[in-house]
């Protein structure tokens, strides 16, 4: 053999081996890609990636799974629809992650589950509530983990019935989420207490309502109760405002999502009081799988855990339970493995339905208080998200067949 032949002989063997040794070496993880509006949302989701951290920390220290270890790669989407599927497709192409979980708006929630949909790449959606995720856009690789919109509705309408209030004022976020919101809350009232009136609707800009023009539109058409979606900054200023104007003096209030301390706690002293709400009293619930979490999550980062904590907590240890059930990270078999998939969270056991692909996970309904200058929730009771979903003839009409 020449000596040029047998430079590039040698050069041959080496540049295979380097790209076996990369191989192997990419294949030491598995790699999962995280979406989500950091920027945009942080009070929310700051906490969801401690909570989803927490969750990867504590798999990798019993043995990873499949016996490797799990490893994150996280994108800030900025909210936006066409970012995200930008960095969807650079979590792919670039950095090969296997599947996909995260979503907060459910614009972005719902541009991902088109992609997951086109691509045939496993999604978990983590928080977005629109019901479209599971029914009207529903898809075979795409399963959802909170409650959705339709659910949390479903958990605050027998309370707003009990109220007997006929004259209702509604404020929303004029997006996927909030009309949703206000459409269930609409048709659910409507059957459980016929008669009522819908008297004023505010749609507000998501992230930049007028507090103060929506104030004096609801309290100009004189209702007797409030149902309330709007959350984030835009809540706080509504309450401010509300205050403020007495909107609130003498008047029910329904509110979704309120109750969770990632909303209610920037409030400080201004929180509402005797609002009915869905939320998250962590401070009180005394089931050891709440308080197994909130000592884990207080020893890691000595601050106690918000909703987004659970949800990305308990959004990573889906994901682990779907690679270990279907005993590999393809699409097709983590697809397969998710039906009737059980997971323990912070809030107890969950199933992922076969019927919808939506978690079983609740929420908690109460009323807030101000408790040492805080907002909190009391009088407070965890309704199982088995209970307020619809029937499996009901969904089927929903969803599309696979």
């Amino acid at each position: 053999m020449t000596t040029r032949a047998a430079w590039v002989s040698r050069l041959t063997v080496s540049t295979v081996l380097s790209f076996a040794a990369l191989g192997a070496s990419a294949q030491q993880t598995i790699k999962i890609g995280e979406i989500n509006s950091y920027k945009a949302q942080p009070a929310f989701l700051e906490p969801y990636k401690k909570g989803w951290n927490l969750a990867l920390e504590q798999v990798n220290a019993a043995g990873g799974v499949l016996g490797k270890q799990l490893e994150v790669v996280s994108r800030d989407d900025n909210g936006n629809p066409g970012d995200t599927i930008r960095v969807a497709q650079e979590l792919i192409a670039r950095e090969q992650v296997q599947l996909l979980f995260g979503g907060y708006l459910s614009n972005t929630g719902l541009a991902l589950a088109d992609f997951a949909k086109q691509k045939k790449m496993f999604f978990l959606a983590a928080e977005p509530l629109t019901d479209k995720i599971v029914w009207a856009d529903g898809n075979k690789y795409t399963y959802r983990l909170r409650p959705s919109t339709y659910m949390q509705v479903a958990m605050l309408v027998p309370e707003a019935a009990k109220l007997k209030k006929k004259r209702w004022a509604l404020v929303y976020p004029n997006y996927e989420y909030g009309q949703s919101a206000v459409a269930t809350f609409k048709k659910l009232l409507s059957a459980a207490q016929p008669g009522v009136e819908f008297v004023a609707e505010q749609a507000t800009p998501l992230g930049n309502v007028d507090a103060g023009a929506v104030s004096q539109a609801i309290a100009d058409a004189k209702p007797d109760a409030i149902f309330n979606v709007l959350f984030g900054a835009d809540l706080g200023k509504f309450v401010r405002e509300g205050n403020t104007r007495g909107l609130f003096k003498d008047r029910s209030v329904v509110s979704l999502l309120t109750g969770e301390p990632d909303y209610l706690d920037p409030l400080g002293a201004e929180a509402p009081t005797g609002w009915i709400v869905t939320g998250y009293p962590w401070y009180s619930v005394e089931t050891s799988a709440n308080k197994e979490f909130v000592a884990a999550y207080e020893a890691k980062y000595h601050d106690y855990p918000r909703l987004g904590s659970v949800v990305g907590y308990s959004a990573l240890m889906s994901v682990a339970a779907g690679i270990r059930k279907a005993g590999s990270v393809d699409s097709d078999k983590l697809a397969a493995a998710f039906k009737g998939l059980p997971v323990q969270t912070p809030f107890g056991p969950i199933t992922y339905r076969a019927q919808d692909n939506q978690s079983t996970m609740g929420a908690f309904v109460g009323v807030t208080a101000l408790k040492d200058g805080k907002g909190v929730m009391t009088s407070y009771r965890y309704v199982d998200g088995s209970t307020v979903q619809p029937s499996d003839a009901e969904v089927k009409k929903l969803r599309p067949a696979e």
